[in-house]
């Protein structure tokens, strides 16, 4: 009995050196030499460019979410006006959309040959040269589109930290004088400023992971630069050597969401959490505010979606050219099968790191567990080559311990293949199931495991016919989450998928490249259909947990 929470230790400590590891072979190889004549041919001449770019997206990104998010926030939290109850919801669905969709579609909208721009020149006229459009294939553009999938994220913070902490010292700042717009700088806004900051983290984590947009769009970063590397100059210790040039980008913002964080502490000492009654906005206000809303929304999933829509029916040889039979099948069939294997495998795991965690007595446990949370703010492609190097080596050790027994040379045995893709998946997508099962195992009261005891139940009896039952709905929840970030994933996809095997995400990059966006919109319309899952049971939390609270 005094051995096992002892045995779950090991096992949490082992999972997080498998975790750890990618990241810390990427690391390594800054020390590695052998590559300097293509570290200094990148250093020489894209280096700076990639660092630029990286940079403008850093800035465009974090502004265009945290100004879109917080306003789209305060409104429908604060406000009463035609529509509200239905946007309170339907903000979160861009979050379906992948960048790389939205980027595919609007390229076909926008385009000097597509719809907009050709009924400018029919309309009035005019030829090349004759007007000025925005090039939506730009660093602008990327930006457009991150900000239009990536908002959701600061939306959902700010409006909790909203509904928890605003309505007793907006009351308060009233009874002082101060109006609306003071009330909205003074008080709310340093209120909610941590989950803000949180927000912009996680929408710049996404923003630095990203392959196919910036790719599509021809914006040269690191994440392509770590593809280019690896791919067309095979030089592996180049890639590793930007892959960890990136992690410094993402040390580095986590480091200063730390610091925003712990400089100020605000607290609510009113008691009173829950706005008292919405500000209704009426005439051009409302008018107003129902386009500020619907914007976003608009831009981000409703004008997208029916793009796709008519691109997956309106082009019957594009339809002819991918027809929806063996193709689209075995398609969808490798991206639900990857995606079923690592989120079982990724939310049994987080069961057992989490459990590991509460039945141990010191804190080695949790401090693990925050490391391997740390994988979600890796971006793929850098997990795909941390995964890459010593996977390569143990299956090169492998091949010559099998030719010494056998005499016959086997090959690569795991490189190439579905297990380590799945190994990458779980590194980048742990957290994802860890921190969901950790928040609801920690609502379960210790009283619980002191009753399972005394009937005689062991650790793991306790777990399977105690905690288990408890944190169905948890480990569900955790499930969705992770099967549908799988399905989205580019990066690591594309470099860590075995020889002939396509995911709908691939295609879909593939068919996008080859500019062939009709036939790329059937898999990203079966994409964002999945992706819509876990946002349905998320807007039906963020109806209910609303009901009441407003006269």
């Amino acid at each position: 009995m005094a051995q096992r929470p002892n045995l779950l230790v090991l096992l949490a400590l082992v999972l997080a050196a498998l975790v750890a590891l990618p990241v810390l072979s990427v690391l390594a190889n800054l020390f590695v030499g052998g590559s300097s004549d293509t570290w200094a041919h990148l250093a020489s001449t894209v280096l700076a460019g990639y660092v630029g770019n990286t940079l403008w997206l850093f800035a465009g990104v974090g502004a265009g979410v945290a100004v879109v998010g917080v306003a789209t926030a305060w409104l429908t939290t604060m406000h009463e006006f035609p529509g509200r109850r239905q946007f309170e919801w339907a903000l979160v669905l861009p979050m379906a959309m992948p960048a790389y969709v939205l980027a595919y579609v609007y390229t076909d909208l926008l385009q000097f040959v597509g719809p907009v721009q050709g009924w400018l020149r029919d309309t009035f006229g005019w030829k090349r040269g004759d007007y000025w459009f925005p090039e939506i294939r730009s660093a602008g553009g990327a930006v457009a589109m991150f900000v239009f999938v990536l908002y959701p994220y600061v939306y959902l913070l700010a409006r909790t930290a909203f509904l928890e902490r605003a309505g007793g010292m907006l009351e308060a700042a009233r009874t002082l004088g101060s109006g609306p717009w003071a009330s909205f700088f003074r008080v709310s806004l340093p209120l909610a400023r941590p989950a803000i900051v949180a927000g912009m983290s996680l929408a710049l984590m996404e923003t630095l992971a990203d392959y196919g947009t910036v790719s599509y769009f021809a914006v040269p970063t690191f994440t392509t630069g770590i593809y280019r590397a690896w791919f067309s100059l095979g030089d592996r210790v180049a890639a590793a050597q930007l892959a960890a040039a990136l992690l410094g980008f993402v040390v580095l913002l986590l480091a200063l969401e730390r610091t925003t964080r712990g400089r100020a502490r605000f607290h609510n000492t009113t008691g009173r959490n829950r706005p008292q009654h919405g500000l209704h906005l009426t005439g051009w206000r409302g008018a107003a505010a129902f386009l500020v809303c619907a914007a976003p929304l608009v831009a981000g999933f409703v004008l997208p979606a029916l793009l796709l829509v008519r691109l997956a029916l309106g082009e019957p040889d594009a339809a002819a050219a991918v027809p929806i039979g063996a193709r689209f099948a075995r398609l969808a069939g490798n991206s639900l099968l990857l995606a079923s294997v690592t989120a079982l495998t990724g939310v049994l795991l987080a069961l057992l790191l989490a459990y590991a965690a509460r039945m141990a007595k010191g804190a080695g446990p949790a401090a693990l567990n925050r490391l391997v949370s740390l994988g979600y703010a890796v971006p793929g492609s850098v997990i795909a080559v941390g995964v890459l190097i010593p996977v390569t080596r143990l299956d090169n050790w492998l091949a010559l311990q099998w030719q010494a027994w056998f005499g016959a040379n086997p090959g690569l045995l795991i490189t190439g293949g579905i297990a380590a893709l799945v190994y990458a998946y779980l590194v980048r997508l742990l957290a994802v199931a860890l921190q969901t099962v950790q928040a609801s195992l920690a609502k379960i009261t210790p009283s619980m495991d002191d009753a399972a005891r005394s009937l005689g139940h062991g650790q793991t009896l306790t777990l399977w016919r105690v905690h288990v039952p408890l944190l169905r709905g948890s480990l569900f929840t955790a499930l969705l989450l992770v099967f549908v970030d799988v399905m989205k994933e580019l990066p690591a996809t594309l470099v860590m998928r075995p020889f002939n095997l396509d995911t709908l995400a691939t295609q879909t990059y593939t068919l996008a490249s080859d500019e062939r966006l009709a036939e790329a919109a059937l898999p990203a319309l079966a994409i964002v259909a999945v992706g819509l899952l876990p946002l349905i049971v998320l807007s039906r939390q963020i109806a209910r947990s609303r009901r009441g609270q407003r006269p």
